[in-house]
């Protein structure tokens, strides 16, 4: 017996030993387990519009940071039924569930069942390799024991239910519960919480969207051991097998309406913060963008530039294709009736037969026919073709025949989605625009498009773009004139004239847009009418380095040239560049900076970044109630014309540069500012008339009939300081019974005009400077 006790003595101690000393060598290189407790995983950063619209995620893995009470109740009940019934007795290791996990396998003769409690998966997950082996096994028992001591149970929980990887690209539960069930985790019904409670063994082989009668017999499975525990009830058990789960993903917004600027936030966020935290640390941004109002720039933007590309004629079909290749084509057309209703939405229609008054065809899974009357732009495009390869818009067999692939529209829609479509004949623009809305009094913009399909081109030409504004500068001339002893009264002549140039051993011989001459014009008519010879005039007389520091001052970020060509707007700049000098005339005085990001939280509520309001003095009040109120004018009796159907109090300037490369509309009132570009990418003439009145400003005008009656009738503020005055429409003087024409025209106070036209109806006196303005023409 004493042999034996003292067998067993020293078999305790050597086993005590051993273990002691097993367990030095699986501890002596353990990976800190603590940096758990700071539990940082990689979440998504969410990007809201206004009214908490989410504008779009960026994620590396899509996870959703929910806590406990954030999740159903019966959501950690499921989970831990189905994966570690006893989390709240055991610390950190269940050695019966090892146990039966041994027998389980060693019955086998393979790896059936595994023994690992939640903690256990956890440390695997953060902090080991997924390797099969007794030592990792032995650090993973170890690190789990250590992290239950550390860490509440509702702790690991929270931390476990989060990282958990649940299929579809999905972790933790929240990211899951979206994308099966189009619900947060919150409203998760039992049966819903069991199925996904059945994924982490294997998230592929119980995916419902690919293997449902699989992830059936596994929600059975955690709803049999939810009942077993005592967890739900009977008659709860039978209510969640009968339930009937619809499987249904929510819809992720990304890159879809607002992709531009949802990439101009992506960029800032980048810079600001870095790649890393963009895409895993699950930062909350907010942005000024407006949904309705971003919608409608869009679709805006998208007509016009179809409109623009029915100008420049027909090129013929996308491509000819056999009935045995249309499928492709089918394929990527709608198969919903969802988006194809909106005329600025073009789709790919297969041409089954044609006839010469109509094409049937085929686009996604819908039937239609193209009449006669939708191809009446169809003509010969702007290049030189032979006679025969001229269109014929009254056949359309001339135009189309069986296996064309063409662009279409919805026209009109039929009873039923079944019957057969009306559309309309398009061609994809080559042209180019962007569009930016901006508010005055904040700078927030609430609209930025920066082309005609993100997926086409990604590059932004609201921001990105450097291009000659040409007549949309011109206000900015005219605000330095009125600044510097010019009046809105101001005679100058309109004639041509000829500049030498001796360096370059050339003339410049500028004209007009529409190539007459007026005479002797008042500075308001010159404005309206955007008369290049006028500007010139007054460019001359100011001198050319106040225009370029107005121009800076105003905001304007440009290598200005150092000569008259620079009132026309010679200098390139961006649109939303543009877009910010405006905001000058239209609030007051001072522009605004332009506001994308509002604010920026961590995952954890943490505020990182809050944007306010920056504005710099400009130009004087008065001086910018001058130009709101000629501007008006431009849009009443000038080349704004088109926002006349507002019948709201509108200023705006049109632009066209030389050739008429780029096309502008920059139109505001008191309480929004939208700017429009329309231009090739390549310095390429978009045809003659292609001008900022014809293919800028109705974009303009579509977009702003969309939202403008969500804002109260307002005009602008006279300040102190202005007085308004009839004046003679042929001398600048003030009106008088015999004046032929008269304006309404602002004044900053002294400068008025004090002397009466006299004469007849004809027009009254020419201007006392007339001579000498003459002497000046060549």
């Amino acid at each position: 017996m004493k042999i034996l006790l003292i067998i067993f003595l020293i078999c305790v101690v050597v086993g005590i030993g051993g273990a002691f000393a097993l367990y030095n060598w699986a501890a002596s290189d353990l990976p800190g387990f603590k940096k758990i407790t700071d539990y940082r995983p990689s979440l998504v950063t969410t990007v809201y519009a206004k009214d908490n619209e989410v504008l779009g995620y960026f994620y590396k893995e899509k996870r959703f940071l929910v806590t406990l009470d954030q999740m159903s109740p019966w959501l950690p009940k499921a989970f831990l039924a189905a994966e570690d019934a006893s989390f709240y007795e055991h610390d950190g290791v269940d050695l019966a569930a090892i146990a039966r996990a041994f027998v389980a396998n060693l019955r086998a003769g393979r790896t059936k069942q595994g023994g690992s409690t939640i903690t256990q998966q956890i440390i695997k997950r953060l902090l080991l390799t997924s390797e099969r082996s007794y030592e990792r096994k032995l650090k993973e028992a170890i690190l789990a024991f250590r992290l239950e001591n550390y860490l509440t149970k509702e702790e690991i929980l929270t931390i476990y239910l989060n990282q958990i990887f649940l299929g579809a690209h999905s972790y933790g539960v929240e990211a899951a519960a979206r994308t099966y069930f189009a619900k947060h985790a919150k409203d998760l019904t039992i049966a819903e919480c069991a199925m996904l409670a059945g994924l982490p063994q294997a998230p592929s082989r119980y995916n419902p969207y690919h293997n449902w009668d699989q992830a059936k017999l596994r929600q059975r499975y955690v709803l049999d051991q939810l009942k077993a525990q005592g967890w739900i009830t009977p008659a709860q058990h039978k209510e969640a097998m009968a339930e009937r789960v619809e499987l249904n993903s929510m819809p992720d917004p990304s890159w879809k309406t607002g992709a531009y600027y949802l990439e101009e936030v992506r960029r800032w966020l980048v810079d600001k913060y870095g790649e890393d935290a963009v895409y895993n640390d699950g930062l909350t941004v907010t942005t000024a963008c407006d949904i309705k109002h971003q919608a409608a720039a869009e679709k805006a933007l998208r007509r016009g530039l179809l409109d623009s590309a029915q100008r420049r004629g027909w090129l013929g079909p996308i491509e000819n294709i056999s009935p045995g290749d249309s499928g492709r084509i089918l394929e990527e057309g709608p198969q919903g009736t969802e988006g194809i209703m909106a005329r600025d939405n073009p789709v790919k229609a297969w041409v089954v037969k044609v006839s010469r008054d109509k094409a049937d065809v085929r686009f996604g899974k819908f039937k239609g026919i193209i009449p006669i009357k939708a191809m009446w732009w169809v003509r010969e495009p702007n290049v030189k073709k032979s006679h025969e390869d001229v269109p014929d818009p009254t056949d359309a067999r001339k135009i189309l025949k069986k296996g064309d692939v063409v662009w279409v529209t919805v026209s009109k829609a039929p009873e039923t989605p079944e019957g057969t479509w009306t559309l309309d004949l398009e061609r994809e623009p080559l042209v180019e625009g962007a569009l930016v809305s901006v508010k005055p009094d904040t700078g927030e913009v609430v609209a930025l498009v920066g082309g005609y399909s993100f997926y086409k081109s990604q590059f932004n030409r609201a921001t990105q773009a450097r291009r000659q504004p040409g007549s949309a500068f011109k206000p900015i001339v005219y605000s330095t004139a009125i600044d510097n002893g010019f009046t809105a009264a101001s005679v100058i002549l309109d004639a041509p004239i000829v500049y030498a140039n001796d360096a370059q051993g050339k003339l410049w011989r500028p004209e007009n847009f529409e190539g007459t001459f007026e005479g002797p014009t008042l500075l308001r008519t010159a404005l309206v009418k955007s008369k290049n010879l006028v500007t010139i005039r007054i460019a001359q007389k100011l001198g050319i380095r106040k225009i370029i520091e107005r121009a800076k001052a105003m905001g304007l970020e440009s290598d200005f040239p150092s000569d008259l060509s620079v009132s026309l707007g010679s200098g390139v700049v961006t649109l939303e560049n543009l877009c910010r000098a405006y905001t000058a005339f239209a609030r007051g005085g001072s522009y605004i900076e332009p506001r994308t990001v509002l604010s920026v939280s961590s995952a954890w509520g943490e505020e990182m970044f809050t944007s306010v309001p920056e504005s710099v003095d400009a130009i004087s009040p008065q001086t910018a109630f001058i130009m709101a109120s000629l501007m008006k004018q431009v849009v009443q009796n000038g080349t704004g014309w088109r926002a006349k159907v507002l019948k709201r109090p509108v200023a705006g300037k049109t632009g066209t540069s030389n050739n008429e490369q780029d096309a502008w509309f920059m139109g505001y009132t008191p309480y929004l500012l939208t700017g429009v570009y329309v231009g090739f990418d390549e310095l390429t003439p978009m045809g003659k008339w292609e001008t900022g009145s014809r293919a800028a400003s109705p974009i303009w005008v579509s977009y702003r009939k969309v939202v403008e009656q969500d804002y109260p009738y307002q005009d602008f503020t006279q300040p102190p300081g202005v007085v308004m005055v009839q004046v003679d429409g042929n001398t600048g003087k003030l009106a008088s019974p015999g004046s032929s024409k008269e304006y309404f025209l602002p004044f900053k106070v002294g400068t008025e005009p004090t002397e009466m036209a006299t004469g007849g109806a004809s027009g009254g006196d020419a201007p006392a400077s007339a001579d000498d303005l003459f002497k000046q023409t060549f």
